[in-house]
């Protein structure tokens, strides 16, 4: 079916937006919202045809499983069993924010959210719109980002419509994401927790809740199936080339040898450059996009390499 996509604006308008938007979810369709992180596209958790618009709006493969949004915790019985102590106190800890729990599924949650997996991972987003709207609806949400599949997240509106226009009724905007970036993933359910998908909570944060080392996914082949999204295929990926300099002379010469390309440079440490930060980059991707730019030069620092969550990311599009 062939939409008028409409933007709502749900900071001028919350009650009405939220209320459009749950009674377009309870009816099968797909909502985008925004969350502290990116824009989710949206579907009724239970609702097997919705969940799989999802995968056909983005073109997304079928084993790239979804997360859960919650907007209680008394959300978490509907969706899983067998909770674990730890996911508890990392709730406690950490929602609502960007950090997604993996556990067991419930039986009842349909196999398309979770690749087939037994397991689900599980988030409450920060944002009023997201928990209003989920609230609203009257169940969990699974909702991966608003893009085209591999194009950069989207973290306005706007990027949304540009990818999602004519695939969905609505979008409803909350102003732009905060933190950027999508949430750090980690599975509880092993002997040692491990984070399948860096993101802004961090190793060292995760540690102090739980009061044990983690580790952190480190390779996989492309016949796993995983239990994260943003494991197997390439994300957050802008049309022009993505390179990588470590060094800044390095990218200097590398930008006078080629210096017939249209060319945009992110760096905190570099001379007219665009800043290089996780709230900004998959705008900075878009940006170059609209701007018919052949080639982004990253020039990494220190401080940048210490942030697995933003180096995911750049990586990921790199590949």
């Amino acid at each position: 079916m062939k939409f008028q996509t409409q933007i709502f604006n749900a900071q001028a308008d919350f009650t009405s937006s939220i209320a459009l938007g749950a009674e377009l979810l309870k009816k099968g369709e797909l909502v985008s919202f925004p969350t502290e992180t990116v824009y989710g596209l949206g579907a009724r958790i239970f609702e097997e045809a919705a969940v799989l618009k999802i995968f056909a709006a983005k073109g997304r493969p079928n084993d790239n499983p979804l997360i859960a949004h919650i907007s209680a915790i008394s959300d978490i019985e509907k969706i899983a069993v067998e909770i674990p102590d730890a996911f508890l106190k990392l709730a406690e800890a950490f929602f609502p924010g960007p950090l997604a729990v993996v556990v067991k599924k419930h039986p009842r949650v349909p196999a398309a959210v979770s690749a087939g997996l037994d397991t689900i991972a599980i988030r409450m987003p920060d944002h009023d719109v997201a928990l209003a709207l989920i609230s609203a609806t009257g169940e969990p949400l699974v909702a991966p980002s608003a893009n085209i599949s591999g194009r950069p997240s989207p973290t306005i509106a706007q990027h949304v419509l540009e990818d999602m226009a004519g695939k969905i009724p609505a979008i409803l905007d909350g102003g732009a994401c905060r933190v950027g970036i999508e949430s750090t993933v980690i599975s509880i359910l092993g002997k040692t927790p491990i984070i399948l998908r860096p993101g802004t909570i961090t190793n060292e944060e995760i540690e102090d809740v739980l009061k044990t080392k983690i580790e952190v996914v480190s390779s996989f082949t492309t016949n796993e199936r995983v239990a994260s999204p943003g494991m197997k295929y390439r994300h957050y990926a802008p049309k022009a080339k993505v390179l990588l300099f470590k060094n800044g002379a390095e990218a200097e010469m590398f930008l006078k040898e080629n210096d017939l390309l249209k060319t945009r440079i992110l760096s905190n440490s570099f001379k007219n450059a665009r800043p290089l930060l996780a709230e900004t980059l998959y705008a900075e991707f878009r940006d170059a996009d609209k701007a018919s730019i052949e080639q982004i030069v990253i020039i990494l620092d220190d401080n940048t390499e210490q942030k697995l969550g933003l180096m995911n990311r750049i990586l990921k599009a790199a590949e």
